[in-house]
């Protein structure tokens, strides 16, 4: 669900940032030349760094979900075996390489994501909210969508995505601010500490400027594989399950155990109150698109 997109992107976002700022503190811009720019070398060096930037996020991506949310790894034979002997059948039917890690977080969201950098090295983490609120199959239903999530290769794909994305957004950035600090500099002669200062920030400001749109282009192609993951862990666990397991989300919504401006809830998009603006950025389409597909597809 969210958190699998959402980690992701922070951790993205964190790198390209650490980037920008060791290229800028030591001059490492081979793009820049007597006479300006060299458009062709900084779209070699954007797409280089957009690229490492994405893999470095995905490398890094078990690692950050197991320290931000606090996830602890469960074993077969523990408390939770039922939930890890489920994952671990639920993989083979979907005939991946390795068995998830399987983890539980503490948290009242109703949540459950898969991560990893491949289909070989990935974790499935539950929420104990989830788990004290839906029934055995409904929860089958969602870890099938999460299997659904690693055997598509989702997050490599969501990866090479993000790089193409990070890649423009660090090459308009560059010139935009180029462009501005040229712009203001206007025939004056400032020190050349202030003008690196000037376009540090310029650099940083359009970054994250271009970063939100490019985030429109990423939430299209996540809510794209979404309905994929819905549609292969329907096959995994069976159509009734998968389709009980989002009507249980809404339903909870519907009834008020949620408030409006929870942010797992607006995270996946369940409340019908968006703006367009913020349903352009969502990275799961609405529970009732989801649900309605699935029956239509029965």
């Amino acid at each position: 669900m969210f958190k699998r997109i959402g980690l992701f992107l922070l951790t993205n976002i964190a790198v390209i940032a650490t980037v920008t700022i060791i290229t800028q503190v030591f001059g490492l811009e081979p793009y820049m030349n007597a006479n300006g720019i060299n458009y062709q070398a900084l779209l070699i060096f954007c797409s280089i760094w957009g690229m490492v930037g994405s893999f470095i996020s995905l490398a890094l991506s078990k690692f950050m979900a197991k320290r931000m949310m606090g996830v602890k790894i469960v074993e077969p034979n523990g408390q939770f075996s039922s939930l890890v002997n489920t994952v671990h059948r639920l993989a083979k039917a979907a005939n991946l390489p390795k068995m998830p890690e399987v983890g539980v977080y503490d948290s009242p969201e109703v949540n459950a994501f898969a991560t990893g950098p491949s289909k070989s090295n990935s974790l499935v983490a539950v929420s104990s909210g989830l788990l004290n609120s839906m029934t055995e199959d409904e929860v089958e239903g969602v870890l099938a969508h999460e299997i659904a999530h690693i055997a598509n290769g989702d997050m490599v794909t969501m990866a090479l995505v993000q790089g193409v994305v990070n890649a423009f957004v660090m090459f308009f950035a560059r010139i935009a601010a180029f462009a501005v600090q040229n712009f203001l500099r206007g025939d004056d002669d400032e020190g050349e500490g202030f003008s690196f200062m000037i376009n540090f920030v310029l650099i940083m400001v359009f970054q994250i400027a271009f970063g939100i749109l490019g985030s429109v282009v990423v939430a299209f192609f996540s809510r794209y594989r979404e309905f994929r993951a819905d549609s292969g862990g329907a096959r995994l666990a069976g159509r009734e399950k998968m389709v009980a397991a989002l009507k249980r989300l809404q339903s909870q919504f519907e009834s008020g155990n949620f408030k409006d401006d929870d942010p797992s809830m607006n995270a996946m998009k369940i409340s019908t109150k968006a703006s367009r603006f913020a349903a352009l950025l969502s990275t799961h389409p609405p529970l009732s698109t989801r649900i309605k597909a699935l029956e239509m597809n029965a």
